[in-house]
């Protein structure tokens, strides 16, 4: 924008940081003499534009090389390159994300550490918290386990980087803050810095949390002009901003990354970011800090644990999102020592020798042999190590309860500390707070007797801001009602873990043991659990009927008998609402014959569970062993359910507030596509541009139906098939779903028709100023909305972009418009890179010929002038004959083993959009749909891939 001279056509004064500043930071050549100016050391890079000035470069700097791509974010389009070959399709590939792109000499092995560093106009300039990777340099910052403050660094390091970090920033003249990062030479005080981000980055949200210092609002206070000894400092309210914080705990950030989810998809983790999500510990100890980050993770982690690998010395020398299990089965089960373990994986030896003290702990309980040997100190220690009951349990062959109760005996609870930035040296009255067992007194008092609000931790696919936001509007609407709240949550990212959102704020597990540890402190007056999505619900019942807390709205028995697919399918029967065909499954044997009796294709679903896991569509028999025995892995104390799957139907989705069983609000969108992509991937519409008044009556009476059936007090979803009645009635809606909790759409719906649902519910759950029921559909509006996904097909190098029953999509847009057209295509234009294919290029046609969803899309873009090309004859000779117009269409040359061959193939027919109807999966990366929906994604050009959207309303198009 500077640079189209917009903000001086319109007088806009650009506030903090100049744009100068920026341009110098993020221009590679400008940083490199900036930085040469004062000396400091930096990674040698060139930056270049072509293929051949990137091999050029090379040759001088000399292999191994790191390839980045300039102005982007999250290391998109980097790597690493050992020789020519990766090099030329390292470079191909970054060059269509980014004009410039940076050869640099590769330092992997070297420690990696980052400041992050406030600046005002008057020079006043302090480190507000330094940060070192876990993982050695290589691996982007937000895939890397980072812990602060650092705690491998010297005295002389730490201060070495300190002054480096003050001086640079000093030079470049940033106003606000900046983070630099570091490469450290692991044995020596050799060092450069790889990057300096004048701006606020994912760094600084997890130092705001990690310190307690908040950032953006500083960097904001500056931008206005104010300076840090006048600014307050937020958390103690008696200093000034102008200080650094010093900590008496330990953070521990680890990422979450779904890669499971993706099929074909390359687990290695480098210098371009593939997580999702984050999560964040607080401890006294690196061991309890990083025990407690990895259950939070993920609840199936049980702490320091290890996993089946077929090459251990593969996984621990090449970084994977699983090499933090490599290196817990290396330790725990293997017997590698902490040498061996360096030696592979360049991981500090410090680290190594704090995890084999969880090692030893592990095996001194153990050795006990049963609960009733565990003495008190041992409880303690492995308590002060961060260890849980659970984790105990398992290793004396006790239960999680026995161990609890045994732990009370010894008068073993933990104790509640603040985050007060400055190591307690000066009173503090925050209520940022976290648990130990390494102390021996409380910070805080007990009276508030507040609302528990469960958060929805880490961010994942299927589980993202959107029941943050739920969370949030549910604690503020019960501190408007003048309750006292407090927030579970451990998700740095978040706007619930902002310390001023509720009256106190733990930054802890959702597991069992911390919600009823939190809840017994705080005698507490009850516990939301159904605004943080699915976490809260997996742990209501047993909080209500093992720990006795008291759970506001809808009752866990009757949460469980709808996520309980037998108890759910028996309810809707008796209240004579529809539902597919289904059965429950014990055997292959009993599966295989009821796919016969109701005929293919069916639907693999198991019970408790967000997003689809391991959901999945089945055409053959052949597919449906294979399949169960995935299925039957996800949750082996709730049986798995298979249903009959009705192909070409539409979903629709209703979100609801209902109180003591009786409806209050709803909202119904319907899906774009075809059912059978999960809602999460789906395009919604709101209200409905298609559905006719009787349908959307039917749809009402179903949720006022169910709203009683289960006695519902708060929020809950449903989604709903509509299919044609094969008797030509009125279509048939069957009910496919029901939370008992809000949902991922709850924001949107609630967005669109100008009503917070979130509100209203947290209304029904306290019992307060409930709001008669009212019909929001049936108000008529002037305008409709459209929420479309963005994916991250991009980041995941070889991950097959297909839509199905498992949710895929890391994201999602809305636009509103006068009509669907205009909606739409705000939204659709609002994704990333999304260009529209002009008449006279090239579009490329392929997938399944079995049905005619292909030769529509041809009949209707064939009149409009472009040129179409398929990759395979079959698929020629089937579009030429059912055509409705005379199409001719080419067959182009199709390298699918060779990315470099195939790029030019897409360049000299000019590609510019793909269409792939595929029925399934691929098998094989050689499968000729999966090569064509993987390279388009690759090169940059909008890929199509359900029948339904690629002939939605479109202007021109």
């Amino acid at each position: 924008m500077e640079r189209m001279g917009i903000f001086e056509r319109y007088g806009v004064k650009v506030l903090g940081t100049s744009i100068k500043t920026l341009e110098t930071s993020e221009d590679r050549d400008l940083f490199a003499k900036a930085l040469g100016e004062i000396n400091i050391p930096i990674a040698q890079s060139i930056a270049v534009g072509t293929v051949d000035e990137a091999l050029e470069a090379a040759k001088g700097i000399g292999y191994p090389i790191i390839v980045r791509a300039a102005y982007a974010l999250g290391g998109l389009g980097s790597g690493f390159a050992n020789n020519e070959e990766e090099l030329r399709n390292l470079s191909a590939r970054s060059l269509t994300l980014s004009p410039q792109i940076l050869v640099e000499k590769s330092l992997k092995g070297w420690k990696e550490v980052e400041y992050e560093v406030v600046r005002d106009a008057s020079n006043n300039c302090i480190t507000v918290c330094n940060m070192e990777n876990f993982d050695p340099l290589g691996i982007h910052t937000g895939d890397s386990i980072v812990v602060a403050p650092s705690q491998t660094l010297s005295d002389e390091e730490y201060h070495m980087l300190r002054s480096a970090a003050i001086k640079i920033v000093r030079h470049l003249g940033v106003v606000g803050e900046c983070n630099v990062q570091y490469a450290l030479q692991p044995d020596g005080l050799d060092y450069r810095v790889i990057e300096v981000n004048a701006r606020l980055s994912r760094s600084s949200a997890l130092a705001s949390k990690a310190t307690g210092y908040p950032l953006a609002y500083t960097a904001a206070k500056i931008g206005l002009g104010h300076t840090l000894p006048e600014l307050p400092n937020a958390v103690t309210k008696t200093t000034t901003a102008n200080f650094e914080p010093s900590l008496d705990y330990v953070v521990t950030k680890i990422p979450r990354w779904d890669l499971s989810k993706f099929q074909h998809v390359k687990r290695d983790i480098g210098s371009a970011m593939k997580s999702v999500g984050e999560v964040m510990a607080i401890g006294r100890t690196f061991e309890e800090s990083i025990q407690k980050a990895i259950r939070q993770v993920d609840p199936r982690f049980i702490g320091f644990q290890g996993d089946k690998f077929e090459n251990l010395d593969y996984e621990l020398a090449n970084p994977t999102d699983r090499r933090w299990l490599a290196v817990g089965q290396a330790m725990l089960h293997e017997g590698y020592t902490v040498d061996r373990i360096h030696d592979l994986s360049k991981i500090d030896k410090w680290f190594l020798y704090k995890l084999q003290n969880i090692v030893d702990c592990t095996r001194e309980l153990e050795d006990t042999g049963s609960l009733f040997g565990i003495k008190k100190e041992l409880m303690m220690k492995a308590k002060k190590m961060g260890f849980s009951d659970k984790q105990i349990a398992l290793c004396v062959g006790s239960t999680e309860d026995e161990v609890r109760a045994r732990r009370k005996n010894f008068g073993i609870t933990p104790f509640v500390k603040r985050i007060d930035t400055l190591a307690a040296e000066f009173p503090a009255n925050t209520n940022y707070l976290y648990t130990t067992y390494n102390a021996t007194t409380h910070d805080v008092t007990f009276d508030d007797h507040g609302i528990i609000i469960l958060g929805s931790g880490v961010y994942r696919i299927g589980s993202s801001v959107e029941f943050d936001w739920c969370a949030v509007s549910a604690t503020l609407a019960l501190k408007e009602m003048g309750k006292k709240t407090v927030m579970i949550n451990y998700n740095p990212e978040t706007y619930s873990t902002d310390f001023d959102t509720a009256d106190k704020l733990y930054f802890e597990e959702l597991s069992y043991e911390r919600v009823m540890d939190i809840y017994e402190l705080e005698t507490a007056t009850g516990v939301v659990v159904s605004v943080g999505g699915q976490l809260p619900q997996n742990i209501a019942l047993r909080l209500q009927e093992t720990g006795g807390a008291k759970i506001l709205g809808t009752n866990p028995k009757d949460i469980d008998k709808a996520e309980d697919r037998q108890k759910f399918s028996e309810i809707l029967d008796s209240i004579g609402v529809d539902q597919p065909a289904w059965k429950e499954l014990t055997s292959v044997a009993a599966a295989e014959e009821f796919a016969f009796e109701v005929g293919f294709p069916v639907l693999v679903r198991p019970s408790y569970v967000l997003s689809g896991a391991a959901m999945t569509v089945i055409r053959s028999k052949n597919e449906l062993k294979d399949k169960l025995e995935a299925a039957s892995n996800v949750s082996p104390n709730h049986p798995v359910v298979i249903t009959k799957f009705i192909e070409g139907a539409q979903e629709i989705d209703v979100d609801a507030v209902a109180s003591g069983g009786k409806l209050i609000i709803h909202a119904v969108s319907e899906h774009v596509e075809q059912a059978g992509v999960h809602s999460g991937d789906a395009t919604l519409v709101l209200p409905p541009a298609s559905l006719d008044q009787t349908t959307m009556d039917r749809v009402k009476e179903i949720a006022v139906k169910v709203a009683k059936a289960w006695n519902i007090t708060g929020p809950f979803n449903m989604q709903i098939i509509k299919a044609q009645d094969p008797n030509g009635g009125l279509p048939e809606l069957k009910v496919i779903e029901c939370n008992l909790r809000a949902s991922r759409s709850f924001p949107f719906v609630s967005k669109v028709l100008g009503l917070n649902f979130i509100d209203v519910a947290t209304k029904a759950l306290v019992g307060r100023d409930v709001p008669e029921p009212t019909d929001l559909m049936a108000i008529k509006r002037d305008y409709l909305a459209t929420k479309v996904p963005q994916f991250s097909w991009t980041r995941l190098a070889g991950a097959d972009p297909f839509l199905g029953v498992e949710m895929s999509s890391t994201g999602e847009i809305a636009c509103f418009g006068k009509d669907l057209v205009e909606a739409y295509w705000a939204s659709l234009q609002s994704t990333m890179n999304f260009r529209v294919p002009e008449p006279g290029e090239g579009l490329l046609f392929g997938g399944d010929i079995t049905k005619d969803s292909l030769v529509k899309i041809v009949d209707y873009l064939s009149p409009l002038g472009y040129k179409l090309y398929v990759a395979e004859k079959e698929v020629k000779q089937f579009l030429e004959s059912t055509a409705k117009n005379n199409v001719s269409i080419e067959v182009i040359e199709f390298p699918k083993e060779d990315k470099r061959a195939l790029r030019e193939v897409f360049q000299k027919y000019d590609i510019r959009g793909v269409f792939n109807l595929a029925l399934a999966r691929a098998k094989t990366v050689l499968d000729v749909d999966y090569v064509m929906r993987r390279n388009a994604v690759d090169f940059g050009v909008p890929l199509f891939m359900e029948p339904k959207v690629c002939v939605f309303p479109t202007p021109t198009f």
